[in-house]
């Protein structure tokens, strides 16, 4: 009954049943939901920045290897969350499967995860904003040194967030209808601006370190480390593609959503795997018609798609794409505080966290506690941290989480070979082995300085575990 003690999968299931949480969503909402959050930054802003600083091009191989791991990864997500339909997706699989202090740590990334998913969307939204009004730049986008516009949209969100899970839904699919529209427009009038001399070269080469450059060649030098690590060639992609991996997290909130779906067991699977598939193909093909009208060494950082419009002169579609992004990049902000609600809700009801914070709202019936906490904790970071920054550790977060989840599927088979799978990932344990291996191969591509700060988030949450969690466990009560 210490660290390692596990909770039983019968207890997960009977909370489903029983618990405060009011079920109220059906499959599309979950559909909603999955392309909402889905569909975001990835888009509308890294696939232009990542172009530009580590892939050229070949950010579009990026996206695919990313897809690619993404799709394996929800594979054992659809296998759980069909099987064991809860609020804490990743945190309680594996306090089913691995032990307390693992379910402490992944619930602790997730946390980390989607606030900073939040952030880095919120900056994205704040320069679109900008780009589509003409609002001033010391106050909205990158250059911003307290970034006003983040600040007021996650206030804005928070609100409708705490008012009700199905209030949340409808903003949501109606947000997405726009988005998707957009994402069509693009692919449909910008192939016909694609040059095939801004794709020459695919990968651009890679530049030895020490070597003057040009600026097809500069280098990026990771701040406070002193280290110069070279854009460009394989390792870019794979680099970038470690990076935009961030733009398919979010499938994984809607493993959050368990207790309020009603029919879980069928609507999970279809939401997790199918969101996915769609927004995949899109990402895939926005960015090569982004790489295709502009040449990457040019491309807009804060508005890529907006400015690589202008630059051909469809003015009114630039317009249409700063108008889409902000109803979209909304929609991804939306579902994060969401979720965000449901994991620091299952922690505190599991004693993990204050018990306070899993309660409900008797009249909204939302984790309304944990929610503002989360939000006024993702203004703080969207005020003044850089995008490039923000993003790397979500990354991590979420590749982290991904390796549990992987992990989780052969070792919940072994000790519940009796659970109903309504949904099982094929060829087991190979595929998942492969899944959390492909994670971690990813993760070992970022940069040394979001493995220092990744480092210290975890230290932060292991002393606050054993600190409180530990001794106010429920299973300990108990």
């Amino acid at each position: 009954m210490g660290i390692m003690r596990t909770m039983d999968v019968d207890t997960v299931l009977k909370r489903q049943e029983t618990g405060d949480l009011k079920r109220r969503l059906r499959g599309r909402d979950l559909v909603g939901f999955g392309v909402g959050i889905i569909i975001g930054t990835g888009i509308f802003t890294l696939a232009g920045v990542e172009a530009k600083t580590h892939a050229g091009p070949a950010v579009t191989l990026s996206f695919v290897i990313g897809a690619v791991v993404a799709g394996l990864a929800a594979l054992c997500y659809a296998e759980l969350a069909s099987s064991v339909p809860t609020a804490g997706s990743a945190y309680t699989y594996a306090f089913a499967t691995l032990g307390e202090v693992f379910a402490w740590i992944i619930g602790w990334d997730l946390l980390l995860e989607f606030a900073l998913g939040a952030a880095v969307v919120s900056r994205g939204w704040s320069g679109y904003l900008a780009n589509l009004l003409g609002l001033p730049p010391q106050w909205f986008g990158e250059e911003a040194t307290i970034n006003v516009g983040a600040v007021l949209i996650i206030g804005v969100l928070t609100v409708v967030a705490v008012a009700g899970i199905k209030q949340s839904a409808l903003f949501t699919n109606a947000l997405v209808v726009v988005k998707v529209a957009v994402c069509l427009l693009i692919l449909g009038i910008g192939v016909f601006f694609v040059k095939s001399s801004n794709l020459t070269p695919f990968i651009p080469p890679s530049r030895p370190a020490g070597e003057d450059a040009d600026v097809l060649h500069q280098p990026v030098v990771e701040a406070g480390l002193g280290l110069e690590q070279s854009a460009f060639g394989i390792a870019g992609v794979l680099t970038a593609a470690a990076i935009v991996f961030f733009a398919y997290t979010g499938f994984e909130a809607l493993a959050n959503l368990g207790e309020e779906t009603r029919n879980p067991r069928k609507d999970l699977r279809v939401g997790i795997l199918g969101a996915l598939g769609i927004c995949a193909l899109l990402y895939i093909g926005v960015s090569l018609v982004l790489t295709g009208m502009v040449p990457f060494t040019e491309i807009d950082e804060g508005a890529p798609l907006a400015d690589a419009f202008d630059s051909v002169g469809m003015h009114w579609i630039s317009a249409l794409i700063s108008l889409g992004a902000v109803t979209g990049l909304t929609s991804v902000m939306m579902v994060e505080l969401v979720t965000i609600g449901r994991i620091g809700f299952a922690m505190g009801r599991d004693g993990l966290l204050p018990k306070k914070l899993g309660t409900v709202h008797p009249r909204w019936g939302t984790p309304h506690r944990v929610t503002i906490i989360g939000a006024v904790l993702i203004a703080l970071l969207a005020a003044f941290v850089p995008i490039t920054e923000l993003s790397d550790m979500v990354s991590i977060g979420a590749l982290s989480a991904m390796i549990i989840v992987a992990i989780a599927v052969p070792v919940l088979r072994r000790k519940r070979p009796d659970l109903q799978r309504p949904f099982t990932v094929p060829f087991s344990p190979v595929l998942p082995v492969v899944a959390a291996l492909a994670c971690l191969y990813l993760m070992l591509n970022l940069d040394v300085l979001t493995w220092l700060r990744f480092a210290a988030w975890l230290a932060l949450g292991l002393l606050i575990y054993f600190l409180y969690g530990r001794r106010h466990s429920r299973l300990r009560e108990s």
